[in-house]
C-alpha cells in the first residue's frame, strides 16, 4: 500500500524550503524518517537540479537508505513557483515527492510515476480544485499507471 499526501498553496521562500516541505509530507504520513527532507535537499545540492524533470515539475527524492520507511508519494502544489536553477524547466510549481524502503520498490515507484506523468498526471494535479482533489488525482493516476 502506498501512502499518499497532498499539500496545496505552499509558499516556500526558495527551492530548498519547497523540497523540505514536499518531503515533510512523507515524514508526517509515516512513510519517511525525520532526516529524509534534508537528504532530499542534499540530492540537489550534490547533483544539481536534475530532479526538475519537465516544465514546472520536480521529482523530490533521496535514496531508500536515507530514510524511506514505506512506499510514499506526495504532491505539493505551490502558490508561487520557485527557481531550482534548471536551464529549461524552471520555475517549478509542482513537486512530486516519493520515498521507498528498498532499491526494488524505488525503481518500481519511479517507473509508476513516469507512466502516470506521461499519461497527463501533472496537468490533472495542476487542475485539481483543492487538497482532496490533489489526493484523488494522485491516487487514480498511480492506480491506473
Amino acid at each position: 500500500m502506498t501512502v499518499l499526501t497532498a499539500t496545496d498553496g505552499a509558499t516556500p521562500a526558495d527551492w530548498r524550503e519547497a523540497v523540505r516541505r514536499a518531503a515533510r509530507g512523507l515524514v508526517e504520513a509515516g512513510a519517511a524518517g525525520e532526516g529524509y527532507p534534508d537528504a532530499c535537499v542534499r540530492v540537489v545540492e550534490e547533483n544539481g537540479p536534475y530532479i526538475v524533470l519537465a516544465k514546472g515539475l520536480a521529482l523530490v527524492h533521496a535514496r531508500p537508505e536515507e530514510g524511506g520507511l514505506a512506499v510514499g508519494v506526495g504532491v505539493t502544489r505551490l502558490a508561487a513557483p520557485v527557481e531550482f536553477g534548471h536551464p529549461d524547466n524552471d520555475p517549478v510549481d509542482l513537486l512530486l515527492a516519493f520515498c521507498t524502503p528498498d532499491p526494488d520498490s524505488h525503481v518500481g515507484t519511479l517507473s509508476t510515476l513516469a507512466r502516470a506523468l506521461s499519461a497527463g498526471l501533472a496537468d490533472r494535479l495542476r487542475g485539481a480544485s483543492d487538497e482532496d482533489a490533489l489526493t484523488r488525482a494522485l491516487e487514480e493516476a498511480l492506480r491506473d499507471a
